[in-house]
């Protein structure tokens, strides 16, 4: 059985951050998205789409626009969402409220892939999976786990999504 194509839709955050040793910051160069599926060797049909570059923090009600509007003309009915964790909730509500019918799964990472060390590919890796085996909806993937939109949060204490209630 081949599985279905997924589209990949690349919204940056910390997942694509990489560390700007003039100045000290971290910053945004190009997506690590298409790296992290070579090493990963991911036989997943996708089609990828980068939409920006930004983080999480930094996303307006256009760029929430725009992650919905690319979602709904995606012809594929699987999706997933790189996205930085900060307001990846707030981005989830966004989708849901859209009521695509079809399944969106929103991830990230808490170090930069860049790194070396990041989270990042480990909870990619999850989300493509999630998202080939669940029904519609809108759902979180982060570390092992998967949220429906509505019932999540980022621990920022622990690190850690966890249920919302």
């Amino acid at each position: 059985m081949t599985p279905p194509t997924i589209r990949l839709l690349v919204t940056g955050g910390t997942f694509d951050k990489q560390y700007d040793e003039i100045h000290g910051t971290l910053s945004f160069g190009s997506s690590h998205v298409e790296d992290v599926l070579r090493r990963g060797r991911c036989l997943v049909p996708l089609v990828s789409e980068v939409l920006m570059l930004k983080d999480s923090l930094d996303l307006t009600d256009d760029d929430r626009a725009r992650i919905v509007a690319a979602a709904r003309a995606s012809a594929e009915p699987r999706l997933v969402v790189t996205h930085g964790t900060d307001t990846m909730v707030d981005s989830a509500r966004a989708l849901a409220a859209a009521d695509l019918d079809k399944t969106i799964v929103l991830t990230g990472a808490m170090i930069p892939y860049a790194f070396g060390s990041s989270d990042g590919l480990f909870n990619l890796g999850s989300a493509l999976s999630f998202a080939q085996v669940l029904p519609p909806g809108v759902y979180v993937a982060m570390n092992g786990r998967v949220f429906p939109w509505d019932n999540v949060r980022k621990n920022r204490e622990r690190g850690v999504f966890e249920p919302a209630r």
